[in-house]
């Protein structure tokens, strides 16, 4: 088989791959395991929405019945908000799930890849996973990581999600030599919040030097990503104490459910969710409609 026959990129994508328009990645694990129904087809179309007001389109990317599809139709969006049949597809699951017919909402990772496979170099997420707090022990590390260190997509992102290590995380991106860009932050967003205190490896102010730099990257033969980092507006971030607060005691209660693997960050973000009163989620969908904004506009830039 060819890859085409894995592969089903959406008409409106597949032009503007075709003509070098700009086209912006996204993924769907926050559509099946990132937020309640109906949040979650309003996030996804919402974000979409954004992607086209900058002139760039949006792919949003999934397994549906084991076919890699590069951007998807309003029914494609509900039927993964709504069936618990869909699986969270990482690297390892890719094959399996595609050989098996079955459906999945992509991860970091997995969406890294299969943007690659379709000649998409830009990705808009909330955050990107990492090294877990205790990873000392459990040596539990996000495949986003790997991903990035290998796969030529940029993925903008509003920091690595705040129930992890971001120090440690930070060193792994550094020893596996991924850029580490900060939008006009010379600081490492915290998902939630605009301040981490660790630092980024470069601030760069504009979409364009973005867009030049990827460019230069690979034009030689670098391979692998680079990691666009964008705080949060500051009227949605969430006070960095209160936040810590919140992060701990779920971390407490999975530690106490015994719950590991890739079930971690669901719970972890949805227990968070409820400790905030609901105050996690808003700013959660802020900070993906802003890295949307971003990405169409370094796509734009790109695509030049």
């Amino acid at each position: 088989m060819k890859l085409s026959d894995y592969l089903d990129i959406h008409p409106d994508v597949e032009n503007a791959i075709k003509n070098s328009e700009p086209v912006v990645a996204l993924e769907s694990t926050i559509i099946s395991h990132g937020m309640p129904y109906p949040k979650n087809v309003e996030t996804a179309l919402m974000v979409e929405e954004t992607v086209r007001s900058n002139k760039a389109v949006p792919a949003t990317i999934a397994i549906i019945n084991g076919k890699l599809k590069v951007g998807l139709t309003h029914d494609e969006i509900e039927y993964l908000a709504t069936n618990e049949e869909v699986k969270k597809v990482s690297r390892r699951d890719l094959p399996i799930t595609v050989a098996q017919k079955l459906s999945g909402s992509t991860t970091v990772a997995s969406t890294m890849i299969i943007a690659s496979l379709a000649k998409i170099a830009i990705f808009a997420t909330g955050g990107i996973g990492g090294v877990h707090r205790g990873a000392e022990n459990t040596m539990d590390i996000s495949a986003d990581l790997e991903e990035l260190a290998n796969t030529n997509v940029c993925v903008i992102c509003a920091g690595a999600k705040a129930i992890l290590d971001l120090g440690l995380t930070l060193e792994y991106l550094e020893t596996k030599g991924v850029p580490v860009i900060g939008y006009k932050t010379s600081e490492l967003p915290a998902f939630y919040s605009s301040e981490s205190g660790f630092d980024v490896d470069y601030k760069i102010d504009s979409a364009q030097e973005i867009a030049e730099i990827l460019k230069t990257k690979w034009d030689l033969s670098l391979d692998g990503g680079v990691l666009v980092t964008n705080p949060i507006p500051v009227a949605f971030e969430l006070e960095t104490g209160v936040m810590n607060d919140a992060i701990n005691q779920a971390i407490i209660e999975a530690d106490n459910n015994k719950i590991s693997g890739k079930k971690i960050t669901p719970y972890l973000l949805s227990k968070v969710n409820e400790i905030t009163q609901g105050k996690s989620l808003e700013a959660n969908i802020k900070l993906i409609q802003n890295n949307a904004d971003l990405a169409a506009k370094i796509a734009l830039h790109y695509s030049k």
